[in-house]
Formats: C-alpha cells, sequence, structure tokens
C-alpha cells in the first residue's frame, strides 16, 4: 500500500519551529555537513533541512504517490485477470486436458491412413509393373505371331504342295495293285468296282506280291474311337505313308470292298501285347452288309492263328449261354447312337465304342486303350464293363491290348500267305443277310 508521509510531515514542522539558533563549531559538533549550513545535525538541524527540501520531497512525494497509484491500479487489473485465468484454468482442467490427447488420437488417425495409403500405393506400383512387363511379353509375343503369320501368308500366296507321298498305282484293292507290280507298302488310291469316286487306303505289300488292304490299326491311344455312326460309316482318324497312325477305314468302304465280286476276302487280325509278344487270327470269306443292314460282319469260318477264335464267342461262366451271346458271326455294328445288339441295354454305349456287339463280345479291338495293358471294373467306369481292346482267346477281358490291326486281302492268297492249305468251311446262314 501507499506510504502516508502527511502524517509525519507536522512533527517536522514542530522540531524546525521551537529550534532556536545554534552555531555549529567544531567543538560543539561531532559531524559537520554543507547541506545542513552552521548547524549540527541536531533536531533543529534536521528541521531546518527538511523546511529547505519540504518542497521538493513533498513534490517528489506526489509523483510517487502517483505512480504507486497508478500501480496499485494496474496491480488490481492484472490481479483480476489472474483470477479469470485461475478460475477459466480450474473450472476446465477436464477439457483442456482433452484437447491434446483428442488432436494427437486424431493425429495419430491422420497417420495411418497415410501409411496404409502409402502401402496401397506401393501394392499398386508393384501390379503395375508386373502388369507392364506382361504387357512387355504378350507384345514380344504379339510381333513374333505377326511374323508368322507374314510367314504364314507368304507361304499361302504360293501353289500347295502336298508333303505326303502317294503312289501313283492304283486298282480295285492292294492286292490289284500289287499284281500290277507295285512292292512298296505305302498310300494308294482304290477304286473298287461300281464305285463312282475313289478312296485313300493304306496298302502292306510283300516281296511276295501279297497285297493287304487295311482296315483299322491301334498302336497308342492316339485317336478316340467313340465314335457315332456316321463317322464309324465315312472313317476317322489319319492315315500315314508310314501306317504310323490310329485309323477307322470305314464300314461303308469295307463294304465296297468286300462285296465288289464274288471273289471271296480274307480278314486278318493281327495283335499284340504289352510284352512285344505278337498273335494272329485268320477268318475266311469275309464281308460286311450294306447300311440298310447295319454293316452286318459275315465270315464262312475261321481260318487258323494262334490268337484264338474270339469272334466265335467265349465261355465266361457267367452265364450258360455267354459262348452264345459273345460270338460275332453274322451280328450287325452297333454304335451308342445307333443300337443294333441284342442286349436290353446299349454295348456300344457302354463299352465307348462302335463294333458288331452281340450280347455284348468276347472281341473288342475298337475298344478303350488302356495303358499297360491290365485295367479293372473301378477302371471301366460307371458301366464296370470289359470296355477295353480285348482278345479273349488270347488275354483275359481284364487285359486291353497294345497293338491291332484289320486287313483284308483275297481269299486265294492266303494260302501264299500262311504257306499252308485253306481249312474247311464253316456252316454259317447266309439267308436274310441284305446286300452281301
Amino acid at each position: 500500500m501507499l506510504p502516508k508521509f502527511h502524517k509525519w510531515l507536522p512533527l517536522l514542522f514542530f522540531f524546525f519551529s521551537t529550534c532556536t539558533a545554534y552555531f555549529a563549531t567544531r567543538d560543539n559538533c561531532c559531524i559537520l555537513d554543507e547541506r545542513f549550513g552552521n548547524f549540527c545535525p541536531t533536531t533543529c538541524g534536521v528541521a531546518d533541512f527538511a523546511s529547505r527540501y519540504h518542497k521538493d520531497v513533498d513534490r517528489d512525494l506526489q509523483i510517487l504517490e502517483q505512480l504507486l497509484g497508478e500501480i496499485s491500479n494496474s496491480s488490481g487489473v492484472t490481479d483480476s485477470l489472474i483470477r479469470q485465468i485461475r478460475q477459466v484454468h480450474v473450472s476446465q482442467p477436464a477439457a483442456q486436458s482433452n484437447v491434446i490427447p483428442g488432436y494427437t488420437q486424431k493425429s495419430r488417425q491422420i497417420i495411418d491412413e497415410i501409411l496404409r495409403y502409402e502401402n496401397i500405393i506401393v501394392g499398386h506400383e508393384n501390379t503395375i509393373q508386373q502388369l507392364t512387363d506382361i504387357l512387355i511379353l504378350n507384345n514380344n509375343k504379339i510381333q513374333l505371331l505377326k511374323q508368322k503369320t507374314a510367314q504364314l501368308e507368304e507361304q499361302c500366296q504360293q501353289p500347295c504342295k502336298d508333303t505326303v507321298q502317294i503312289q501313283e498305282l492304283t486298282g480295285r484293292d492292294c492286292q490289284d495293285i500289287a499284281n500290277k507290280g507295285a512292292r512298296q507298302s505305302g498310300l494308294y488310291f482304290i477304286k473298287p468296282l461300281k464305285v463312282e469316286q475313289q478312296f485313300l487306303v493304306y496298302c502292306e505289300i510283300d516281296n511276295l506280291g501279297n497285297g493287304w488292304t487295311v482296315l483299322q490299326r491301334r498302336l497308342d491311344g492316339s485317336e478316340d474311337f467313340n465314335k457315332n455312326w456316321i463317322q464309324y460309316k465315312e472313317g476317322f482318324g489319319h492315315l500315314s505313308p508310314n501306317d504310323n497312325t490310329e485309323f477307322w477305314l470305314g464300314n461303308e468302304k469295307i463294304h465296297l470292298i468286300t462285296t465288289q465280286t464274288t471273289v471271296p476276302y480274307a480278314l486278318r487280325i493281327e495283335v499284340e501285347d504289352w510284352s512285344n509278344e505278337k498273335r494272329y487270327a485268320d477268318y475266311a470269306h469275309f464281308k460286311l452288309g450294306n447300311e440298310a443292314d447295319k454293316y452286318r460282319m459275315i465270315y464262312a469260318y475261321f481260318a487258323g492263328g494262334d490268337a484264338g477264335d474270339a469272334f466265335d464267342g467265349f465261355d465266361f461262366q457267367d452265364d450258360p449261354s455267354d459262348k452264345f451271346f459273345t460270338s460275332h458271326n453274322g451280328i450287325q455294328f452297333s454304335t451308342y447312337d445307333n443300337d443294333n445288339d441284342k442286349y436290353e441295354g446299349n454295348c456300344a454305349q457302354q463299352d465307348g465304342s462302335g463294333w458288331w456287339m452281340n450280347k455284348c463280345h468276347a472281341a473288342h479291338l475298337n475298344g478303350k486303350y488302356y495303358q499297360g495293358g491290365v485295367y479293372s471294373e473301378k477302371d471301366a467306369g460307371p458301366h464296370g464293363y470289359d470296355n477295353g481292346v480285348i482278345w479273349v482267346t488270347w488275354h483275359n477281358r481284364w487285359y486291353s491290348l497294345k497293338k491291332t490291326v484289320m486287313k483284308v486281302i483275297p481269299f486265294s492268297r492266303l494260302a501264299i500267305v500262311t504257306g499252308q492249305q485253306s481249312g474247311g468251311v464253316k456252316d454259317v446262314d447266309l439267308g436274310n443277310r441284305g446286300d452281301i
């Protein structure tokens, strides 16, 4: 607070008024000071001094008091502001404490989002790089394809040249071609009698002049023999100059070859197992009926061979009639879409190929090709029947052969081929067999 100097100023005046003249000397004054004049610093001297300096001191004191008042007022305003600040700070401590954590949390969320977007961007950059590499690779492939396309277009501008060698000689069948002097096996065009258009066959010709016309070949399972009626009629697969492809010549062609004259043909079946052992079976007077008769197979008798006569049927000991219902002589051809067998079901559909199905078979050279030979009911699929390439008079019905060939030659040449005399004729009912 401001000191109250006016309370002691009268006292100073009292001292000043009561003092008499008293001159100081060195003898009567212990301390001499020019500010006190000739007086010693006694009460009167102090009063005299205060009287002379009163006005200046009073003026200075008033200025000081004014300044102190202003300072006091400023201090009051300051105290009021401090109290307000303290009240605000005390009344809102929770709000103030939550401000920083709230912003900190939001900042952390923003940072996390930034990091997540950075990771996404990096992932997209990697994906873009991979797609760019694929694009470059595809562009290179496209360029190669364009070059090959240009080469093919250039080749297409040139006349086509058949690189497959087809022999020049032609005839009614392969034996007729051999009779004309051919001694090389290969591809030939033949034109059976009463046929308007010649067609291509593979002729197997030996040095003795025997010419076999090949009807079927299995050797590696590359060709699917599960075909429909039209495909078996026209033929499928591929003929090759060295006879290293699988094919079926076609029922219509086989019919035209084997029924063109009264001269009978012999059918030879050649089979090979997975031990590379080979066997054969010959059938005399072999013919196929026409399409109206469902390409019925007819032969006169089994002419011999170490593979056995599977076409005659086989007793599987499942039923007393097994042999009768598995014979093939006089049986019509069946496919999955043209059922002509004697079974209440569809043998061709169950066994997966076209064949001369009875109820159903003891020989099935168009069956499913099983690598290694041995197969089971489980391997045969949902039906579980013996659907392999089988010839049961040599190997049982659960053994699928490795290679098979069906080929024909005029029957008169069979004795020359085998070096033996022909066997006796087996009685066969030839009535009501259609055009044979």
